[in-house]
């Protein structure tokens, strides 16, 4: 593994300086020592002349050591294939012109899982011929620990820590980045059912729990492309079309189910206080088989989804 080193480059306004210089005096020297070959003495003037094509050629060269560095961006420097460190501070700066710098953003980025990202094009001028491009992206379809096809997706919020390990640890870090968080989407969505109803860890009922061990998981899996994850959100959650139809009748249906036991417990409890009450005020006396009429009756009335309509008793209480 390669271990990120910090480079710490000097100023590049100095030698700008020192190189504009040199660009002035090279060409000067060689025209000088060229006016001076017909009188005595050439040698001296041939020197002369090869000094300023040195020192126009070390101008030159020294041009290809400057960088402009913008903030959240960095340049890795290598010489001749080896890793001498990376600049991570922003600036104007002069380095060793035989150093290759690489450059990568420290910016967060984010993506949602399922798009695809088709980088720029470039001719052989280095003119773009077609620009970036990212598609919209489109939810995974996988199973639930049920067995049963959902569509997921999420979207990740990420960003560069370590630049010898985005760059020299992996082939391409941001499709590494893509790839194994939909790797990991997966496989949390495939632990999980989609919905449960007896407290247990579910994509639908527990976003917040699902999404922490998204954040997790996908930051296991890059922890050696030098990325750190900020943030892991489910960003589309739904039953496959072709079972969609059936489970929103299940779900109706224990919906149904969870109302008519939340309205019996209800109707029991107001029963037994209306017992409680009239036996307790000695307002009437039933017997068990008007107690059970009575029960019974208001069951009826407090369970029915329909209003209902009493009958009136004009006569004695037993007729």
């Amino acid at each position: 593994m390669v271990a990120e080193k910090t480079y710490n480059p000097i100023s590049g306004w100095f030698p700008l300086i020192m190189t504009i210089a040199l660009f002035i005096a090279g060409p000067l020297l060689f025209i000088s020592g060229a006016i001076g070959l017909g009188y005595p003495g050439g040698a001296g003037f041939v020197l002369r002349m090869i000094l300023g094509v040195v020192l126009f050629a070390t101008a030159f060269i020294s041009l290809f050591g400057f960088m402009a560095i913008a903030p959240n961006q960095a340049r890795a420097l290598l010489l001749f294939g080896a890793y001498k460190g990376s600049v991570l501070k922003s600036g104007f700066f002069w380095v060793n012109p035989f150093f290759s710098k690489k450059r990568i953003s420290l910016r967060v980025r984010n993506f949602e899982t399922g798009s695809t990202h088709t980088p720029e094009q470039k001719s052989a001028e280095g003119k773009v011929v077609q620009k970036a491009t990212r598609t919209s992206g489109r939810p995974s379809k996988v199973n639930d620990r049920d067995g049963n096809p959902i569509e997921i997706s999420a979207v990740v919020v990420w960003r560069v820590v370590n630049t010898a390990e985005a760059l020299f640890e992996v082939d391409d870090f941001e499709d590494f980045v893509q790839v194994q968080s939909e790797s990991a989407l997966r496989n949390l969505a495939s632990r999980h059912p989609y919905d449960s109803h007896d407290h247990e860890v579910s994509l639908r009922g527990n976003p917040d729990d699902v999404c922490d061990q998204l954040e997790t998981d996908i930051q296991e899996r890059l922890d050696k492309a030098g990325v750190n994850v900020i943030e892991a959100r489910i960003s589309h959650l739904a039953y496959a079309p072709e079972i969609a139809a059936a489970m929103l009748q299940r779900q109706q249906a224990q919906a149904v189910v969870a109302a008519r036991t939340k309205i019996v417990e209800g109707a029991v409890g107001m029963v037994e206080m209306a017992l409680d009450q009239l036996a307790e005020q000695h307002i009437v006396e039933l017997d068990d088989e008007r107690r059970a009429a009575m029960v019974s009756n208001l069951l009826v009335v407090l369970c029915s989804d329909r209003h209902t309509q009493p009958v009136v008793n004009t006569g004695s209480l037993y007729t």
